[in-house]
């Protein structure tokens, strides 16, 4: 079969797209030249093995494989598909992220659908490989946008209105790349064609390497949301101000990355993080007039993650005021707990009894389409446990066992 099958050629084509210098690993914004040459990428590659590709109002791209028609019968019309089992990822990342988060379920899908086609599986219902775009949330700073809009869980006029960090709006972005933003919004019809969803990818942790086994199941992801803050001071000149006549934003800032720090630390299993921060203007000789900084919280109860934003909002109020500025706080995003679907997941563990159940403590599109649609997950073993950075690593035989897995979940699903 050559490469036919094999997720690591795949993988091994595109190892040079989006590669950071500066950052290390990759970075591949959607919408970006190194994201839009992936999506190049996917079309070839779905197009050479028949696969009827579209991009749907929301940028989704899709790839079809259709069942063949009992003799007598017509072809079914794309567009009118129904019962289909779909799998997939995206293919943007955060920057400096690594080659795997991502890429890897894309891949795996494509791979799996030569595995099938070799081993002569005919599916009695349509296959599809979904591509979503701007699950990082890394340039809009919606995480899962693609997947919320399809579910109808965003406001299509919010996100046409969102901007990156150049001040580009979402609307004005898609329009330069040929797409319509004014389309994008709930496709109920969609949802209804797809009888369940499975996405392969990267464990972004080390429940795998500690036990020692290739593949996992997910069992659930843990609740989590992005906020933003804002801080506002007054500008001044750093050698010409007393300390004493001060409003400085960073001060508040750092104060209230270590209250994220020390509320998280607080909570068995839950995670708090600062890992961006913008100071205005940002002068190495200039007290700061204002800081954004974007705070994610998450832990496996709701309640949880709600009280400690609340803990920490209480913080950056009391360190604003005490420093003589201003603190605004705003919600991005929000997922709840999500428990994957039982039957999919008794399903999957009839082709892979020996594959461990792992929460996950990572945000993915196969948990926003878990309110609309059954949804389950395949991981991969990651030596590292590092994820969303160049150290994100899998063996090769590793991705291999996980195509494998995927290939018989999918032959499974298709054939039933």
């Amino acid at each position: 079969m050559g490469a036919c099958g094999d997720a690591n050629a795949l993988l091994a084509e595109i190892a040079e797209v989006g590669c950071d210098p500066e950052r290390g690993g990759y970075t591949r914004p959607v919408f970006s030249p190194a994201e839009l040459r992936l999506r190049t990428w996917f079309t070839t590659h779905a197009t050479e093995r028949g696969l009827d590709v579209e991009t749907d109002r929301n940028g989704i791209m899709w790839a079809w494989w259709d069942p063949t028609p009992a003799h007598g019968e017509p072809a079914a019309e794309p567009g009118r598909r129904c019962d289909a089992i779909v799998t997939g990822s995206h293919l943007d990342s955060v920057p400096g992220g690594g080659n795997l988060d991502g890429p890897l379920g894309v891949a795996s899908a494509l791979a799996a659908v030569d595995l099938l086609r070799y081993r002569g599986v005919q599916p009695v219902r349509p296959l599809g490989i979904a591509v979503f775009p701007e699950e990082e949330g890394s340039r809009f700073g919606v995480a899962c946008l693609g997947s919320r809009l399809l579910a109808g869980i965003l406001d299509p006029e919010e996100v046409r209105g969102t901007t990156d960090d150049t001040g580009r709006t979402f609307a004005e972005v898609c329009a330069d790349i040929g797409f319509d933003p004014d389309r994008i919004g709930a496709d109920p019809a969609r949802i209804a064609s797809i009888s369940a969803f499975v996405e392969l990818h990267v464990e972004q942790g080390r429940g795998l390497a500690d036990l020692g086994r290739p593949v996992a199941l997910a069992g659930a992801i843990l609740a989590h949301g992005r906020w933003h803050l804002r801080i506002e001071g007054r500008g001044d000149h750093a050698g010409a101000t007393r300390m004493a006549d001060r409003h400085d934003p960073v001060v508040v800032a750092s104060a209230v990355i270590q209250s994220v720090r020390r509320h998280a630390t607080g909570e068995r299993d839950a995670r708090g993080t600062v890992g961006r921060i913008k100071v205005v203007p940002g002068g190495t000789n200039v007290i700061a007039s204002a800081v954004d900084l974007w705070i994610d919280v998450r832990h496996r109860a709701e309640e949880v993650v709600q009280r400690i934003v609340d803990e920490v909002r209480d913080d950056a109020i009391r360190a604003a005021e005490a420093e003589g500025c201003t603190v605004a706080l705003t919600e991005q995003s929000f997922s709840p707990t999500v428990d994957f679907d039982a039957n999919l997941r008794g399903a999957m563990q009839a082709v892979l009894p020996d594959a461990p159940v792992l929460d996950t403590g990572a945000g993915h599109d196969a948990g926003v389409l878990a309110s609309v649609i059954p949804t389950g997950m395949l991981f991969v073993r990651n030596p590292t446990g590092a994820s969303h950075t160049p150290a994100e690593h899998a063996e090769p035989a590793d991705i291999a066992a996980g195509v494998e897995a995927l290939t018989g979940v999918l032959a499974h699903l298709l054939t039933r």
